[in-house]
């Protein structure tokens, strides 16, 4: 699953480098096998952006994108529309990934991270229940895609934020932004992709490149 990732992102067009971060040795191992660029970093950080920024700490590029490791079906096309989100407005510090849901499944899943959006594309809020809330009518629900992009500055300031009521009770870090006022800039995508957050997602995942290993 972390090859197939890494492969993924080494595709994007505006990524310069691909770097993979982790605290536990058998996965820089494997990492290193299949040719990355693996770094160790500390175990004791609270969430992915820490370990992002730490690694980002030893290195000059003034954009980051962080994709989570159990991403392997992210799109290099949506990386690039993250990034240029940021590349395009330097006014913002954060910038993610979200896709309307077709699913209806996926709205009530607490695995599907949902979104809602103010009218200038950044995000209000980031929830596992299904947001809004649709009292009179149907309406269209997002879902929240694992990849971060930010800026260097932000980024290594973003471990000494606050960490906020809302972060520690959905579990979810990109809370941390908007509880201490800053910009979240969302970028709707048509590709999809699935997070590897259960067994039963691993299931789905490997049915879905089952063909793929039979034809290599």
């Amino acid at each position: 699953m972390l090859q197939h990732v890494w492969e993924r992102a080494s595709q994007a067009r505006y990524l310069t480098k691909v770097v993979i971060a982790t605290d536990d040795e058998r996965i820089h191992k494997a990492a290193r096998a299949f040719g990355a660029n693996a770094v160790m970093t500390r175990a004791d950080h609270l969430s992915g952006t820490d370990r992002v920024a730490e690694a980002a700490s030893a290195d000059q590029a003034t954009v980051i994108v962080n994709i989570q490791g159990d991403e392997p079906l992210m799109d290099p096309a949506a990386i690039d529309a993250a990034a240029l989100a940021l590349l395009d407005d330097p006014d913002v510090p954060m910038s993610t990934l979200m896709k309307a849901i077709e699913d209806p499944r996926e709205t009530a899943d607490p695995n599907v991270v949902k979104v809602v959006t103010n009218l200038s594309g950044d995000a209000i809020y980031f929830s596992r229940c299904p947001i809004p809330y649709q009292r009179e009518r149907a309406g269209v629900h997002y879902k929240h895609l694992g990849l971060y992009v930010y800026r260097r500055d932000f980024l290594l300031a973003y471990p000494d934020l606050p960490v906020g009521p809302l972060e520690r009770m959905e579990r979810l870090e990109q809370l941390r932004a908007i509880e201490n006022g800053y910009r979240v800039r969302m970028v709707e995508t048509e590709y999809d992709s699935l997070g590897v957050d259960t067994p039963e997602d691993l299931e789905r995942v490997s049915a879905l490149f089952e063909p793929f290993m039979k034809t290599h």
